[in-house]
This record gives structure tokens, sequence and C-alpha cells, in this order.
């Protein structure tokens, strides 16, 4: 029986797929076109300052999967962390998500929670009863005077679009909290890694049974000499852009370092016109636990992803959607190759949801060859 596995990818998914089957007595072979592993999570310490740096923008850990939790924490320790992100719009500084204390400090009120919250549906526009885009879940449920101030030059800055182009499922995940809580996640496990990912996701690829390729590409012609490949880049790739290009937002970053505290808090978005930035993160403020001099700030700015770019979001419009589905059944013709991950499913995924779905993309290829069954191309249906 042929146990040599093939992983394309070494971030998260591939890694943990590749750690779980190791130790299901697999030979498996990691291949990794960049010079790391770890993915968009990859994390170093800065030469000048010694500041733990999110190389490709930061990236908070936060769960309620207790599978997940005890996983991860078994290559690494995670140390509290809480996430408070702070806005500017029109020269005034507020808290993220929409609290009572942001309504309170942007109408100049005093509310109570049942006060705040029936004075905000007091705001919302009655007349749009199903809200299809992003524009309208804003304007139904907040009104338009917070809409313009925190949402809608934001997402243009980051989307590249308007807000009535956009999905209402967008905002959803955006909370508005009647009490004074600003932490922006609400996960009972919340923390960052005290030696950063990178480490993490070695360990992971430290076992028997691992070869990690680093700056090497993987051929789809290959993988008839594997028993099978789990693939974690773009699923438009794989297939040669056959169907086109699937579009992406991609980040690029301008990087400061200086003396002292440059803004007194790891996340500060910028919310109106007045910077072409989004945000600007300073990574010394993810490690509170230690003291720098020295500081490290991203400014981050959004735009399309062009060819040789690093995609980060997938755009997923109604117009995508088509053009995925085309590469969806493509993929289901393909034999022994599985897809996995943000860019193999082209979905937004947190950290903790690619861990889950790689451990259950693990279990189900050991399910599937015991029983010597086929594994299906997708573990979880993309278009659910």
């Amino acid at each position: 029986m042929n146990k040599q596995i093939a992983i394309i990818g070494a971030g998260f998914s591939g890694a943990v797929i590749a750690h779980q089957l190791a130790k299901a007595g697999y030979q498996v072979e990691v291949f990794e076109s960049r010079s790391h592993v770890a993915g968009n999570c990859h994390s170093q310490r800065d030469e000048e300052t010694n500041v733990m740096v999110h190389v490709y923008g930061p990236h908070i850990f936060h769960t309620d999967n207790e599978r997940v939790w005890q996983f991860i924490n078994g290559f690494g320790e995670f140390k509290p962390f809480t996430n408070r992100v702070k806005a500017i719009t029109n020269n005034r500084v507020f808290t993220l998500p929409i609290n009572l204390l942001t309504i309170n400090q942007f109408f100049g009120k005093t509310f109570r929670p049942a006060e705040a919250q029936q004075f905000l549906a007091s705001l919302g526009d009655k007349t749009i009863e199903n809200p299809v885009t992003f524009e309208d879940q804003a304007l139904r449920f907040v009104g338009r005077e917070l809409y313009e101030a925190f949402f809608k030059t934001y997402t243009v800055k980051q989307w590249g679009m308007q807000p009535s182009e956009l999905p209402a499922s967008i905002l959803k995940r955006l909370p508005v909290r009647f009490n004074y809580d600003d932490n922006y996640f609400s996960h009972k496990y919340q923390g960052m890694p005290a030696n950063g990912y990178t480490e993490i996701v070695e360990k992971m690829l430290a076992g028997d049974g691992i070869t990690v390729h680093l700056n090497t590409a993987f051929d789809p012609a290959m993988k008839g000499d594997y028993a099978h490949v789990f693939y974690s880049g773009p699923i438009d790739k794989w297939f040669g852009h056959q169907e086109g290009h699937l579009p992406y937002r991609t980040l690029d970053f301008e990087v400061l370092r200086e003396q002292g505290d440059y803004q007194g808090n790891a996340v500060i978005n910028y919310c109106d016109n007045s910077q072409r930035y989004t945000r600007i993160t300073e990574h010394k403020h993810f490690s509170p636990w230690e003291q720098h001099e020295g500081t490290v700030c991203y400014f981050e700015y959004s735009r399309q992803c062009e060819q040789d770019d690093t995609p980060y979001y997938p755009i997923r419009m109604a117009r995508d959607k088509l053009q995925l589905e085309k590469y969806l059944n493509i993929a289901q013709n393909e034999t022994n190759v599985t897809f996995v991950g943000r860019l193999g499913t082209y979905r937004y995924l947190d950290m903790d949801v690619t861990i889950d779905e790689a451990l259950k993309a693990a279990d189900k290829f050991l399910e599937c060859a015991s029983s010597k069954t086929p594994m299906p191309a997708f573990v979880v249906n993309p278009l659910g």
C-alpha cells in the first residue's frame, strides 16, 4: 500500500494534516513555495527592535472549539490577549465594535443599555425589511450616522467597492453591544502564542515521517506519485486558471520603526478618508507581556490582488460564485486530491476554523483509508 502523502502549503491547514497523518504512520512530504512555514500567520523577531512581528498582518487566536484549543496548545504556550480595537473617524477616537461607550460618546449621551437599544432602534431604517446588501444591513440596524462614520468609507477602502455592492452577510459578523464590553471577540479562548505562530507550525512539522520542502512548487502532474494530495493553494491555480482568476483582495504594508510607543494600542482603524490606509497595527502591543524600547507599526492598505501578489481575502460576490462553481465541478472529477484551507476552498476562514477543518480532513482520510472508500475533494462544502 502506498503511504506517501503530498501536502501543498505549510500553513495551518497543511501542517495540521501533516502532523495527524504522520502520527498515523504515513510518510508525508510538504511542499511550500515560500522560504518559511506558517503561511500568512508567519511571525518573526524584528532585527532592530526584537518585537515579535506578524509579517503578513496581525493574527489573534480566538475560538470556542475545545478540540482546537487543546490541540494548538500542545505545540506552544498561549498567553492571554484581548483585542481592544479603536477607531478614528472625523478626528475623534471611539471603541469598536460599537458598544454602549461608542454610542454614548458619538451622540453625546449617557444612555443605560435599554435606552441605547431603544435609541438605536429608532435610528434604523424600518422600510428595509429584508436587508440584501451591506448598506441595507447597516441602515436597518444602526442607522445612517453610525453607518457613514464607521462602515461606509472603511468598507470602500477595504473591499474596493461600495457597500451597496456587497452582501449583507459581511456586516452580520460585526456585533453591536449594549454594554461597555470592548473585547473585539466574544470567544471562550483568546490568546497569542508566546513565541509566535511560526514556532508552533514548525513543531507540528517536526515529527517523524514529515519532510518539508521550502522554496518548492508542486506540479499537479506529480500527483500520481502519491497515495493522496492535500492542496491548500488557490483552487484556480491548481487548474491553471482555466476558468479565469478568482478575485482576491491583497494587502500592502508601510512599516514604521521608531522609539517609544506610537499609538498606545495594538489596532486602530481609520474609518474615514483622512488617510488612505485602513488601519495601523503596532505589533509590540500584541505581546503585552514583553517590554520593548522600540516599536514596529504596519500601515495597512488594501487593493485588488494581481497575479504575483499574496492573496488575503476572497471577495465572493455573486458573479464570483458562478466562477467558483465551475472550479468546484472540475475538482469533483479529480482523483486522490482534496482541497483545503482558505485558498483551496475560496472562503474567508479564521485560524480556529482552518485548524478544525484540517483535523476533520485528516480524520476523514483515515476513515476512508480504513474503509477503502474514496476521499472526497472537499471535506466542507465551499458553497455552504
